[in-house]
């Protein structure tokens, strides 16, 4: 997909540019509770109103509740131009996510569609996605070596099969490949996002880089793991460890510096908001 066609699709959008992040909005609208893999950093909530988060929402929403929320949300904020499906599961897994997406697409045609998801089912839907009116996506790759996938997931759920170890690894990272490239030859801009997690990927990121320009990856994101869950004792990476890995990804694809880890239910300008910590 040419440069200046992928700009087009992503102008407007805060999670995809630097620039965008600070002046444009997006909605996340939380109605995909369902999930088919086991993040060992993953703790969802859908009732909890105190961090900021992926995984976390106040509530689930049906798809007729998503879009009168759409509507209240351009009222209130006329800066957001995306309405986004981002959990708190995998939305490829939840039959909510294309109603939803469905229903906003034919109500507001000029906003922007986007889903985030672990790409697991994302060749296998990619049709229903384009004809929700889908331009933007985001795919989160931790691994692209079986072996290390092996210490980020528990399990993969895949055609009503349980895989754990390194064959849950290898089909989820076979088919994560995969849909990035028919997505991104179909016209939609992708976005990667890969948690660094320092004692397991940290000197993998930059093959994870590699793979995924090679299919077609507009943009990168690395972000830091929280810990949290199976991983609440490893540490996140440091600052300048971040920093190391973006700059060192950078030359292979280009990338976004200021990733809010947004919550599944997030609404307005993401560079206007604060972090918030649960208490709980």
């Amino acid at each position: 997909m040419g440069k200046t066609y992928c700009k087009n699709k992503v102008f407007g959008h805060p999670c995809f540019g630097d620039e965008a992040h600070f002046k444009y909005g997006r909605i996340h609208l939380p109605v995909a509770p369902r999930c088919n893999i086991k993040c060992n950093y993953c703790v969802r909530r859908h009732d909890c109103a105190n961090e900021n988060r992926p995984g976390v929402t106040t509530k689930i929403i049906s798809p007729m509740e998503a879009l009168v929320k759409v509507k209240e949300a351009i009222e209130q904020e006329p800066r957001i131009k995306v309405a986004a499906v981002a959990g708190p599961g995998d939305p490829l897994s939840n039959e909510a996510t294309f109603e939803t997406l469905d229903l906003v697409n034919k109500e507001f045609p000029n906003l922007r569609k986007c889903l985030s998801t672990n790409g697991l089912l994302l060749s296998d839907r990619l049709e229903d996605i384009i004809s929700c009116g889908v331009s933007t996506l985001t795919i989160t790759i931790n691994a692209v070596d079986p072996s290390i996938g092996k210490e980020i997931y528990s399990y993969v759920i895949y055609k009503d099969e349980l895989y754990k170890g390194e064959e849950a690894a290898e089909i989820l990272i076979n088919n994560q490949l995969l849909g990035l490239k028919e997505a991104s030859e179909a016209g939609i801009a992708v976005k990667v996002n890969t948690v660094l997690i320092p004692s397991i990927n940290k000197n993998h990121v930059i093959e994870i880089a590699k793979e995924v320009q090679k299919r077609g990856a507009y943009i990168m994101n690395v972000m830091p793991l929280i810990p949290m869950g199976k991983f609440s004792d490893l540490s996140a990476p440091t600052v300048e460890e971040l920093e190391e890995a973006q700059k060192n990804c950078e030359k292979f694809v280009k990338q976004f510096h200021n990733c809010r880890q947004c919550r599944a239910d997030a609404v307005g300008v993401p560079g206007e908001e604060q972090k918030r910590v649960c208490l709980l």
